[in-house]
């Protein structure tokens, strides 16, 4: 089969090389993909929100299944467009894909159907906002509304900090039309879990937990990024957590996604706050998170593409979705100065095999016209490890990290010290 895969970071190339691998691919387009992409898939530069450039080089290049991995394109409706010419996708529809598309709509959701997450005020208005802060208690939460590359929530210790970051979103317009609205919601406190899920509508498959290290520096300080690294599974994610979480807000989510005509079809993404009244929804994405996907996928044991298929023709419940009982870990190699400015354009030095069977997942890469590939973004790329325990899975990743060298790199020094910690409590 001729596939499609929208998207250019280290998620896609994580997505890449699991389908790349399976019996039915037999030709892969990536759309716009990157330099390091290239060895399994063939790039083309076309950007991911492009839809009608899109559609039509589908419809040209024969492409039998489209696998839309980022936020922005399912949120403009590429899904919608690609089986309106008669091209299956995995991923949702524009309608479902507002479960991410708006805060505010996820937020009302929850609410409507009784899906457990933080109490929340919606405003429009930043005076409105302001005049609610100096009343709301602290800390408190305030979202922008819309997409913002994984940046648009920030934690507010003070009053002072909420109002700055009202005027950042809804005056200054950091992020746009994304900040028309924000959700200022109650602080919860707990450990976070991130759980994404296969599902067809019908059914849903949560795959690995994992956790996330948002946070540029080490000890979870400094400003959010897109995810500075990954283990999974998460031990703070019991299995008596995960039974409460699929009764409570899995299910849930689905049946009222469906029930508002909106049902949905690819990977839902639960972020979730383990606090001391129960497992709480923090968010949810419409797609594979970044970099989840890098330590969950790694992990998988059944054929991608044909789980993939099954969502597409809703029989998921046909197929066995395995995972193997080991860990992963990904560590980030960032460019000094991400996620505000940094300097691109460096040689990035690999060796052709890393050691412990590594992998490296590229990211934010490019191609010079002399074959080179250099640094060009903010997240370079992820070195992913796999092993039997959670601690040789983070050692082999810092290990094989260190065999990948670019100049102006940076790194956290402590993926995985949070869930060593619990780990070691149980």
């Amino acid at each position: 089969m001729t596939i499609l895969l929208i998207g250019s970071g280290g998620r896609e190339h994580a997505i890449l090389t699991k389908i790349a691998g399976s019996p039915l691919a037999d030709k892969i387009y990536a759309l716009p993909g990157n330099g390091g992409m290239e060895a399994l898939a063939e790039c083309v530069p076309i950007g991911a929100k492009d839809v009608p450039a899109i559609v039509d080089f589908a419809k040209t290049h024969g492409v039998d299944f489209a696998i839309v991995a980022p936020d922005d394109p399912l949120v403009l409706g590429l899904v919608d467009a690609l089986n309106a010419v008669g091209i299956p996708c995995f991923g949702p529809t524009k309608a479902a894909a507002e479960i991410e598309g708006s805060k505010v709509f996820s937020k009302n959701l929850m609410k409507k159907y009784g899906i457990p997450t933080a109490a929340y005020e919606v405003f429009d208005d930043i005076d409105h906002a302001m005049a609610y802060v100096q009343t709301a208690p602290v800390p408190l939460v305030v979202k922008a509304d819309g997409l913002a590359l994984g940046k648009g929530v920030l934690i507010c210790q003070t009053r002072r900090e909420a109002e700055d970051a009202l005027r950042e979103i809804m005056a200054d317009k950091v992020f746009g039309a994304s900040g028309n609205r924000v959700v200022i919601e109650e602080f919860l406190e707990g450990p976070e879990v991130s759980v994404l899920s296969f599902t067809d509508g019908k059914v849903i498959v949560p795959m690995v937990s994992s956790m996330d290290h948002k946070r540029a520096g080490d000890h979870d300080t400094g400003l959010n990024t897109g995810g500075m690294g990954t283990v999974a599974p998460n031990p703070y994610y019991t299995p008596e957590i995960a039974a409460e979480c699929m009764e409570k807000i899995f299910l849930p989510t689905m049946d009222a996604m469906n029930r508002e005509g909106r049902t949905f079809k690819g990977c839902l993404y639960f972020g979730l706050m383990l606090t001391g009244d129960g497992p709480r929804v923090i968010e949810y994405n419409c797609r594979f998170g970044d970099p989840e996907t890098q330590v969950v996928l790694p992990l998988l044991e059944t054929d991608l593409f044909t789980i993939m298929r099954a969502v597409a023709e809703e029989r998921l419940s046909e197929v066995e979705v395995r995972f193997a009982p080991r860990h992963a870990c990904c560590v980030i190699l960032a460019s000094r100065g991400y996620p505000q400015k940094y300097e691109t354009g460096y040689p990035i030095s690999a060796p052709e095999k890393l050691p412990h069977d590594a992998a490296v997942f590229y990211a934010g890469v490019k191609r010079r016209d002399d074959g080179v590939l250099v640094t060009g973004g903010g997240r370079v790329l992820g070195v992913t490890a796999v092993a039997d325990t959670l601690g040789e899975a983070i050692a082999n990743a810092y290990a094989a990290a260190d065999t990948v060298t670019f100049e102006n790199a940076y790194r956290r020094s402590d993926i995985g010290a949070r869930a060593m910690q619990a780990a070691g409590e149980k």
